[in-house]
Parts: C-alpha cells; structure tokens; sequence
C-alpha cells in the first residue's frame, strides 16, 4: 500500500465515522468530503509526476526480495513478509521452487514480480 493510499484510508475513515456518529445527512458535506478527496488525488498525482524526488516518498520504492537465486532475508522481515507468503506468491505465478528465480521484487503496489534466469520478463 503506497503512503498516500494509507492517509487516505484514515481520512476517510474519519469522513464517515462523522456521518455515522454526528447524524449528519448533508449533502453539502458530502460534497466537500467528494471534491477534498478528488482534489488531494489530483494533487499528489501531479506532485508524483512533477517532481522526481518526491515519487518514492509518495509511491514507495519496489524491494528485491529474491537476488540470484537467494532469498533476502532482511528484506522479508523489513517488509513484515514471511518465507510462506514469498512461496504463495511464487505458487500463484506457477513457480515451484524458489531455487527456479533470478529475481523477486516486491512491487509498489502489493504484487510480487519474479524474473526468471535468462527469461529476460517478469512472469
């Protein structure tokens, strides 16, 4: 999950809660919550595309989890994965055996991308 998608979970999260708890049925404040949170997606999209620096910050950065042939064991635990989930994901991608992978990258986006030795292409 990219940082921004973690704020705007909580923000959301809170929008409602006010609706639920307060009794508030306005319109207009629907209103103000729909632009707030199209304007803040708008935003940070164009700040990403923009402004290099502040991509990673924004998108997050993809982790090798998997380098020649072996498994990263820090970054397993810095990214709060474990050694069954890494082999679910190679399972659901058709790979027996992690011993078959140049390399496995964590995406931004949640997914595991693995590269196969002269395969040249994620699979």
């Amino acid at each position: 999950m990219e940082p921004f998608d973690l704020i705007l979970l909580v923000v959301m999260g809170d929008l409602i809660q006010q609706g639920v708890t307060q009794s508030d049925y306005s319109l207009t404040g629907a209103m103000i919550v729909i632009v707030t949170i199209a304007a803040l997606t708008v935003a940070t999209a164009y700040v990403s595309f923009r402004f290099r620096r502040l991509r990673p910050l924004l998108e997050g950065e993809p982790i090798v989890l998997v380098a020649g042939g072996r498994v990263l064991e820090s970054n397993l635990r810095r990214q709060r994965m474990t050694m069954q989930e890494l082999l679910a994901e190679a399972r659901l991608q058709s790979i027996a055996d992690l011993d078959d992978v140049d390399y496995a990258v964590l995406e931004t986006n949640g997914r595991v991308s693995f590269l196969k030795p002269g395969d040249g292409r994620a699979s």
